[in-house]
């Protein structure tokens, strides 16, 4: 079957946008080495196999999956469900073998270290396209008031040094504390965190939460106040209640949980690596 070009435009980097839909295995194949030669971003729809060789060795039997190689040499295979890839490598030194076998077309990616290499082999494919893609924006992460609870139940430091939970979302008269525990101290800390500049109602909140663990403590206990500021005249109240303020600021929150869920999902590919 002949292939149909359904786009073909100018960017405005003057590099071309070519779109294929139905191609032949020969077409495919060139549209697949331009991309790949002049790092551009390759995506192709078939029906495809994938093989595996590295930590481990798998197949992927045959059926019709997204392919994506990014100008980087990153290389992921996606199904039509889900947003994590079945199959993937990492950008960087990668080397590209791409090879038209009467009716395949293989796209090889290798890594030496560590020593790896994914195959594709596709045996019909529905559309292919180079992409000159131009994205230098800066990319900003924020997080709610959820998020910046779970970045400090993973790095209670955020707070301060020596500091170590005891538990989160705890049960008292007044409410729910957000972050609960003790300092290098010893001593008790009730944690409120806002999402937005704090205002006088946090604080307030944050001392019902103080008194209503002094009632039933054996030791000193400390309240702070996390979030990105305070509004006018909190810090007196704050002094007022003898409270405290910490700055606690979303974007490094944000930045943590995405690290975490990065190291999350590297461990979960070595051990399954098909």
């Amino acid at each position: 079957m002949s292939s149909k070009a359904i786009g073909e435009d100018t960017l405005p980097t003057s590099k071309p946008l070519a779109v294929l839909v139905e191609p032949s295995v020969s077409e495919a194949e060139n549209v697949a080495r331009e991309a790949i030669s002049h790092h551009r971003t390759l995506l192709v729809v078939g029906k495809c196999s994938v093989d595996y060789a590295g930590r481990a060795k798998s197949k992927l039997e045959p059926g019709e999956r997204i392919v994506i190689v990014k100008a980087d040499g990153s290389l992921l295979v996606h199904r039509s469900i889900g947003y994590e890839p079945v199959n993937w490598m990492p950008g960087g030194n990668v080397i590209f073998h791409v090879q038209c076998r009467e009716y395949t077309l293989d796209i090889r990616a290798i890594r030496q270290k560590p020593s790896e290499s994914v195959r594709v082999s596709f045996e019909s494919i529905q559309l292919i396209s180079a992409l000159s893609l131009v994205d230098v924006a800066e990319f900003s992460l924020y997080a709610s008031e959820e998020d910046m609870q779970k970045a400090v139940l993973l790095k209670p430091e955020l707070l301060e040094e020596g500091f170590k939970l005891i538990s989160w979302e705890k049960k008292v008269e007044p409410g729910f504390i957000d972050v609960y525990g003790v300092d290098k101290d010893g001593r008790l800390v009730v944690v409120e965190i806002k999402r937005k500049t704090a205002g006088k109602d946090s604080a307030l909140q944050l001392a019902k939460y103080i008194e209503a663990i002094k009632s039933k403590a054996d030791r000193e206990v400390r309240g702070i106040l996390a979030s990105p500021n305070i509004a006018k005249d909190v810090q007196r109240l704050l002094v007022t209640f003898g409270l405290e303020f910490k700055r606690l600021d979303p974007r490094k929150c944000a930045e943590i949980l995405r690290r975490a869920e990065n190291k999350k999902l590297a461990e979960y590919f070595d051990e399954n690596p098909s």
